[in-house]
């Protein structure tokens, strides 16, 4: 059984008549307004799932299709210029382990050593820096210490 003299239930009462008194509709254009923004929302969401939709299966069908080629990054961008081909090092020059310099060799009849010229060949000269000593003419010089002309 309800109370009969409850002073918030008479409140809330008081407040509810208030409220209906002053209630009135929303003009039409409110709400055709309201109306043709909701319609116009719907429709852009449908046409952006359908765009993805559309996306998505075409790049599975191509990325299934057999014989396409693969769309991996290049290596090499081409705006950035090409490295150049790092040097070479100088292949080592086997030495006699009897002796260091060629001039003090002497040749046996018939054979010869890995790594050296046959007996027929011609002396090599004129390689080298001045002053450099008889073994820098197997391989590559040593750099020059001249100062530039």
């Amino acid at each position: 059984m309800p109370e009969p003299h409850d002073l918030l239930r008479s409140l809330f009462q008081e407040a509810a008549s208030t409220g209906q008194s002053r209630a009135r509709c929303a003009p039409v254009e409110l709400v055709a307004r309201r109306g043709e923004r909701l319609r116009r929302r719907r429709i852009a969401t449908l046409a952006a799932g359908a765009c993805l939709v559309f996306a998505g299966t075409g790049a599975a069908v191509a990325a299934l299709l057999p014989g396409s080629p693969s769309t991996g990054v290049p290596a090499v961008t081409p705006s950035s210029p090409r490295p150049s081909a790092p040097p070479k090092p100088p292949k080592p020059v086997p030495t006699s382990p009897r002796s260091t310099s060629s001039a003090t060799r002497t040749p046996v009849p018939g054979r010869t050593e890995p790594g050296t010229p046959p007996a027929t060949a011609p002396p090599r000269t004129g390689q080298g820096a001045p002053g450099a000593s008889a073994t820098a003419t197997h391989g590559t010089s040593p750099p020059s210490t001249a100062p530039p002309r």
